[in-house]
């Protein structure tokens, strides 16, 4: 496709980037900052560090209440699935909405809602409800909010920062993702002894209402045209698809996720490996690193990627990382030490962090602002939906091979599948900004 047209800004807050001194020595390697200077997406940003680590500590509560009630690991899965399906659904209508009304007020009415859910999870567990379905209804809810929330804020990115620093701003907003990721759950586990289960729940809320403040200072985000068919149904979530299928880069981007995801991410295994491979150094301690692993990687991804915003070849960025994520999940189930099985998680996070930016820069940037939103909703399927199909084919595949061979043989298809989708497709690695 011709990207010099898709490429462009529309509508943007902040300074252009030509104007800006160029990076040298260490600062050339550093975590590229500019977009922080933009008011609006820096006050996005700064909101998103205190509800990553919040929205992890649900993430940890709710499975441990259920855990709590039933005494069953079946119904946690129940729960997640229940969660996903709300999620999915809400997510690709989201993007459709997302694409006809002021996106600003999608996220404060979504950003409510999902606070709101948090107080009543609260609620039931002071007031000592202990009811499975009524925590999956909550837990329902809440994956419909975010799924009608996560397109909107994504896709408001490309509205706020220039074209040309969007690897940075994806980069900036993954690293506070990842970070969440690792600190929220040791937070967690650092307070449920000393506060109690229902209180995380309450901080979740309240750091919540970061976010809403933030929003509510954003710029109005309406669609571009003023004027232009304001519907969201199923025709336009099919008119989405059709936009992905006639995109060739956009098809492969979202193809390349699968790939590393379904193929290559070896979560289920983790608590096997814990016990089989790695149980000499202690179960729990090898669990507890093995699951840190990743998003330690991407986060010291993060803090060193300068040399994103200098990359113009985004499609070549994207398939690197993809191999790069294969390669290193291969050397992990190849590994018999925990500590070099670690280092090779991390890599592997690492090559995550550098898919996820240039991935996300790619969707902001080859796609119009009209099919931003559901371009997102689609994207957030994807990377909810990847890692769940994953769980059940690495689960089976360890069960028959055994966990390790299940874990290399993984790695290798990442590779091989995307490097035939490289060769049989140009359009991805010929795709530059």
């Amino acid at each position: 496709m011709d990207t010099s047209e898709s490429s462009t800004t529309e509508t943007t807050t902040g300074p252009p980037a030509a104007g800006d001194p160029p990076r040298r020595g260490w600062r050339r390697w550093g975590m590229d900052t500019r977009p922080l200077r933009i008011p609006a997406y820096r006050r996005l940003w700064s909101s998103t560090i205190v509800t990553s680590v919040g929205s992890q500590l649900t993430a940890v509560a709710v499975p441990k209440q259920i855990y709590d009630i039933t005494h069953s690991s079946a119904w946690v899965g129940y729960a997640s699935f229940a969660g996903l399906v709300p999620m999915v659904a809400f997510a690709l209508w989201g993007g459709a909405i997302a694409d006809t009304v002021d996106r600003r007020k999608l996220l404060l009415v979504t950003n409510s809602g999902i606070a709101v859910t948090s107080l009543l999870f609260w609620a039931q567990a002071v007031s000592g409800l202990d009811s499975v379905v009524v925590l999956m209804v909550l837990l329902a809810l809440q994956q419909a909010f975010f799924g009608l929330n996560a397109p909107a804020r994504s896709a408001s990115i490309a509205r706020l920062v220039p074209a040309e620093q969007l690897p940075a701003a994806n980069a900036l907003g993954s690293t506070v993702m990842q970070t969440g990721l690792v600190a929220g759950p040791l937070l967690a586990g650092a307070l449920i002894p000393v506060v109690g289960l229902p209180e995380l729940y309450l901080i979740d809320a309240v750091a919540l209402c970061a976010t809403v403040w933030a929003v509510a200072r954003l710029p109005a985000l309406p669609p571009l045209g003023g004027t232009g068919r304001r519907r969201a149904g199923l025709r336009e979530i099919a008119d989405g698809f059709r936009y992905i299928s006639r995109h060739k880069v956009l098809l492969l981007s979202f193809l390349a996720d699968i790939v590393a995801m379904v193929f290559g991410m070896p979560r289920a295994l983790f608590p096997q490996l814990a016990a089989e491979s790695y149980g000499s150094y202690g179960e729990g301690l090898a669990l507890g690193v093995l699951f840190a692993g990743i998003p330690v990687g991407a986060v010291l991804g993060g803090l060193f990627s300068g040399v994103f915003s200098r990359a113009r070849r985004h499609g070549w960025m994207v398939v690197g990382a993809v191999v790069g994520w294969g390669v290193a999940i291969a050397g992990f189930g190849l590994s018999g030490n925990l500590w070099v099985a670690v280092v090779f998680l991390a890599a592997a996070g690492v090559a995550d962090m550098v898919s996820m930016v240039f991935r996300g820069a790619i969707l902001l940037s080859a796609a119009t602002d009209e099919m931003r939103g559901r371009m997102q909703g689609v994207f957030t399927v994807v990377v909810a939906g990847g890692p769940r199909l994953a769980d059940v084919l690495h689960g089976t595949a360890g069960a028959a091979f055994g966990p390790r061979a299940a874990v290399a043989g993984g790695g290798a298809l990442v590779v091989v599948a995307m490097l035939a989708l490289a060769g049989a497709v140009p359009a991805l690695r010929r795709y530059r900004v």
